[in-house]
């Protein structure tokens, strides 16, 4: 144990905070299996998952981007208002968001964590962590407009995170619950929207058919890395109606201010050459212990904008806090939202709210539920 002289003065106090974490970790090692990896209450059938780990954009980055120089970044209100606390911990969300209602309907635990924040436990690290950053993509480019980690520097950050696990608990646990977890990856969504139609670099190199054709490719090859590491169980989802999202049909300009169609045109392009793809893997890696799984949140989202009535909502078109491109993140900072956010699918100009997500996982689960398990 350190003295308190040990940890006096900069050097001292970051020791003292290695030894606490060394000290934590042990005690998390010495608990049974099902205390130690499992997070609390475990239900329908998923007890053999150790862990959930997330990849992406800000559709399920919990705050990775904090104390990053962006304008990707959401944590400050009126984000966060229905959070556990009412605390914007830097979700794109009223509440929470894809991630922590994944791993809390599998039964891993409530929330999941950014691996960058600033308080992670021990057992938040053994029970996943979510890598995602705002305004990232597979196109590298998509990361270097935003400021944003891009979908390489997610795969340093789970490297990063392998060797700190291992170097606490072990190579062959940390080996193993890595190899019992689900991975996802969730981008494509900035690639297409914020890099091709916002930015002309993209399009005069490429039409749309190969500019998607591209994002498959980098897509593919990001996940055979991510596999290559360890992942066993890798979930691809695909990319939302991005004309529906309010900010897209405003500069769509519909006088009826229906969804913009060239960009749902690019989505269900996408998804349909992602789709395929991973079909592609499954065949060829049948038999080595890995499984790729395509989980659709194109149809999904889609039918709680056209049929918004039997979810209950009130309002599609327009976000709660604004429906402009300027109406998200920063530019939003410390403004009012709608008065009741149950009513209304968006959030803001792109993000959908919690009740929204809610919907889509519960949908995603029950379509995916053997993939899973």
């Amino acid at each position: 144990m350190a003295s308190p002289l040990a940890c006096m003065g900069r050097d001292g106090y970051a020791r003292c905070q290695v030894l606490l974490l060394l000290l934590a970790l042990a005690v998390v090692v010495l608990l049974p299996p099902s205390s130690a990896v499992h997070g609390s209450g475990r239900s329908g059938g998923y007890e053999d998952i150790s862990a959930i780990f997330m990849f992406g954009d800000s559709i399920v980055d919990p705050g990775n981007n904090n104390h990053r120089l962006t304008e990707a970044k959401a944590n400050f209100p009126p984000y966060g208002q229905d959070f556990p606390g009412r605390v914007a911990t830097g979700r794109f969300s009223n509440g929470l968001v894809p991630g922590d209602l994944l791993a809390s309907k599998l039964g891993v635990k409530e929330l999941l964590p950014p691996y960058l924040a600033d308080d992670l436990q021990p057992n938040d690290l053994l029970t996943g962590v979510a890598f995602a950053s705002g305004g990232s993509g597979y196109d590298p480019l998509t990361s270097t407009f935003s400021t944003a980690r891009s979908s390489a520097e997610q795969l340093e950050l789970f490297h990063d995170y392998k060797e700190k696990v291992a170097a606490i608990v072990g190579e062959e646990k940390m080996t193993r619950v890595i190899s019992k977890a689900i991975f996802f990856t969730i981008m494509g969504a900035n690639d297409i929207v914020n890099n091709y139609f916002a930015v002309p670099l993209r399009r005069h190199e490429y039409d749309l058919p190969s500019y998607i054709d591209f994002l498959v490719s980098s897509a593919i090859n990001f996940t055979m890395t991510l596999n290559n590491m360890g992942a066993k169980k890798i979930g691809v989802v695909g990319v939302p109606p991005l004309g529906c999202c309010p900010s897209q049909i405003i500069l769509g300009g519909s006088p009826s201010r229906e969804c913009e169609p060239l960009r749902n045109q690019a989505s269900v392009l996408f998804n349909s050459k992602i789709s395929k793809e991973i079909d592609r893997l499954n065949a060829e890696w049948n038999g080595y212990g890995s499984k790729f799984v395509y989980i659709d949140i194109y149809y999904n989202l889609l039918d709680l904008i056209q049929n918004p009535v039997f979810y209950g909502f009130k309002e599609v078109k327009e976000g709660c806090c604004g429906s402009t491109v300027l109406s998200a993140a920063v530019f939003i900072a410390y403004h009012n939202a709608c008065p009741n956010a149950l009513d209304y699918i968006f959030w803001d100009g792109f993000h959908p709210t919690e009740k929204a997500y809610n919907i889509v996982v519960d949908k995603l689960i029950q379509q995916n539920r053997k993939y899973l398990l």
